[in-house]
Formats: C-alpha cells, sequence, structure tokens
C-alpha cells in the first residue's frame, strides 16, 4: 500500500522549491490544536513553535505539529539551544523541521544537521514508527529516507560571529533557510529595536549572497512591524518570512477592537 500517495510530503519545501515566498506564523502562547486550524485558516504555509522564548511543553508541541501535518501546514520548532537531544526529542514528537538559534559557525550548523538527520548524513537516532507519517510501519530504511527528505533545517543568523560565518554556514549540506533575526541583530550590532537600520539590511544582503552561492533560502524574521521592509527584502529575493507571533496577533486585534470604542 505505500505509494505516492503515502509519502510524507513537507509543502512548505514544495513551494520554496518552485521559488515561491513562504508565510510563517511564531507560535508563544496558544497549547492547544486550534491554533493549527486558526494558521490553515489564516493562510499560513508554516508555524514554528518558539520553545526557546516560552514555557512551551514538549508534549503540546507534538499536538500541535501532528495537527498542522494533517492540515498541510508545516510545522516548526525553535530549540531553546542546540541540544542534540532535545533535537532529536522534537523530531520524534512530529516536527518537520528544526529552527536552529544564532547559529555562529560552519560547526554550529553542522552540529544541527547531524542531530536532525539519519546516517549517513547525521546521527540521529532512528526511533521506529514516525508520528509525521501516521506511524506506518514501513522499513526502516524507508522511514529515515522519508523522514530526512521532509525534515528541514533553518539556521538563525543574529550575531555579529553568525554573520561573520554566514557563507560557511550557508555551504553545510542539510541546511535549508538562512533566518536573519533582525531583532537579535540589531542588539548585538548596538542599535537595539533599529531592525531597518543601514546595518541590518547589509546582514540581509550578505546572507542573500551566501545563499545564493549555495542553493539556500533567505529568511526574514523580526520584522512585523515593518511591512515595508518585509516587502523589500521580498522583492530582493527573501522567500521565507517569519510574519509574527500569536501573542502580538492576539494584543494587536484586541487593541484595535478595544479602540472601535473611542
Amino acid at each position: 500500500m505505500n505509494s505516492t500517495h503515502n509519502r510524507l510530503r513537507n509543502p512548505l519545501k514544495e513551494k520554496l522549491a518552485r521559488g515561491e515566498p513562504v508565510y510563517s506564523m511564531t507560535v508563544r502562547l496558544v497549547r492547544t490544536v486550534d491554533i493549527a486550524s486558526i494558521a490553515y485558516t489564516a493562510g499560513f504555509d508554516s508555524i514554528y513553535i518558539d520553545m526557546e522564548h516560552s514555557s512551551f511543553p514538549l508534549d503540546a508541541a507534538g499536538h500541535i505539529c501532528m495537527a498542522c501535518i494533517g492540515l498541510g501546514v508545516t510545522p516548526f520548532v525553535r530549540v531553546p539551544s542546540l541540544d542534540a537531544h532535545f533535537i532529536a526529542r522534537v523530531l520524534d514528537a512530529g516536527a518537520l523541521g528544526i529552527v536552529a538559534p544564532s547559529v555562529q559557525s560552519a560547526a554550529d550548523a553542522r552540529a544541527v544537521v547531524r542531530a536532525a538527520k539519519h546516517p549517513p548524513l547525521g546521527m540521529r537516532s532512528v526511533a521506529g514508527a514516525a508520528p509525521q507519517m501516521n506511524y506506518r510501519p514501513l522499513p526502516s530504511e524507508e522511514t529515515t529516507r522519508q523522514l530526512d527528505d521532509a525534515t528541514m533545517i533553518i539556521a538563525m543568523i543574529e550575531s555579529p560571529e553568525g554573520l561573520a560565518a554566514v557563507d560557511e554556514i550557508a555551504a553545510v549540506e542539510g541546511v535549508d533557510i538562512l533566518l536573519v533575526g533582525a531583532s537579535d541583530l540589531s542588539t548585538s550590532l548596538g542599535f537595539p529595536g533599529q531592525v531597518d537600520h543601514p546595518l541590518v539590511l547589509d546582514a540581509y544582503l550578505r546572507t542573500l549572497e551566501a545563499c545564493r552561492a549555495h542553493n539556500k533560502v533567505l529568511g526574514v524574521g523580526g520584522l512585523g512591524g515593518k511591512p515595508e521592509f518585509m516587502k523589500k527584502l521580498l522583492s530582493l529575493g527573501a522567500q521565507y518570512v517569519s510574519t509574527g507571533n500569536d501573542v502580538s496577533f492576539l494584543v494587536a486585534a484586541a487593541t484595535q477592537k478595544r479602540m472601535q470604542f473611542e
């Protein structure tokens, strides 16, 4: 019964391969699977669950990831560190990719690949039937091949060290997207909050050049309050857009609703 119809798909990866932009919603607040349906209805291609900046439990993250897969919304998890054991647990719980914070060198990027991919590219342990594949009892070789094909790695560039090594990071096999985190990068460069500062634009351009050289995707993050700057980066060649998180969306909508009565 194993056929193309049953093969694990990553719709976001397919859209990127066609050269289309994709839009992601960050989840920090909502712990229930309803957020997957909300992201689907709102037209997002992906969510990423931010376990770096929240108290999100692993079981809730796994449930949301599984709900996303059923809707064709690609689920990623932003891990709190580059710890290999935690990366593996997140993927075994149902994520289709890792957002790796503050990648500062090619060695960091290779460590994430080793944790997220099975041999020969990585060292991820074989967990058996996978939730992403509805626990279909396939041969181990087939399961790991499908998981590795669908699983993506997003390396965040958010420090001067990471920016200095951006070409070497982009060259690492297994890395799919380089996501410039404008909030942390602007802070580390000495002008916190100035996410549209000329030096941030320069960082995006340097990262875009590295992506083009190594056939990777440029990601835009931390610019939810600067839509025109986002559009400029999309016109230059960015494809993956992290639009903002559920907390900011809720506050903005609630504030707008309250102000209707002023």
